[in-house]
């Protein structure tokens, strides 16, 4: 989810990329260390060109893939007009989770419970960044949650996000106080001057 919000609304009616330029690239990644050195052992990675275009990838497969899910209702109004087919999206996204081998392992600290990770072969921490983001997005396509996912419609939003109870029609309060304005004006407008 965090890959797919870099792509958010301005307050104004336009869409921000968080992923623009290498710059904004590299600010997304210092916000991601957390993540970063857990999933990929990768904090001190500085991306360039070709790592940028190579995640806003992943985050174009993830967004068309994402619009699929949502289906029937329309996708995010960021990328409706220009989505990846959905077979091209599987093929980068199952393309970059492959860059990366991987095996399994158990970790099993002696007074802790158990837990898996995985262990790379890879020696490109770009490589390993775009592998462990596809990977994912595919746990995450493949999994309960994606049941949840719905596309936010306040007007000026472009986000995806997991539903968390049955009546959920906004990614947060701010918007779902947008959306009620909105109806709220189209409704006395409707109805004319008095």
């Amino acid at each position: 989810m965090e890959l797919v919000s870099t792509v958010r609304h301005d307050g104004d009616g336009g869409v921000l990329d968080d992923l623009d330029t290498v710059r904004a690239a590299n600010r997304w990644l210092q916000q991601q260390l957390d993540w970063l050195s857990t999933a990929t052992g990768t904090a001190g990675l500085v991306a360039d060109e070709e790592l940028r275009e190579a995640i806003v990838g992943v985050r174009r497969a993830v967004r068309a893939l994402f619009a699929r899910v949502v289906s029937p209702a329309p996708p995010s109004a960021a990328d409706a007009h220009r989505l990846m087919p959905a077979d091209e999206a599987l093929s980068v996204l199952n393309a970059a989770a492959a860059r990366e081998p991987v095996a399994p392992q158990l970790h099993w600290p002696a007074e802790a419970a158990p837990t898996a990770g995985l262990l790379s072969a890879e020696g490109d921490p770009g490589v390993r960044l775009v592998a462990a983001l596809a990977r994912d997005a595919v746990d995450f396509l493949s999994g309960p949650q994606c049941e949840h996912l719905r596309a936010c419609h306040a007007p000026r939003c472009v986000r995806y996000f997991i539903r968390s109870h049955g009546r959920q029609e906004w990614c947060k309060p701010s918007c779902g106080n947008r959306a009620r304005v909105a109806r709220h004006y189209e409704r006395t407008r409707a109805a004319g001057p008095s």
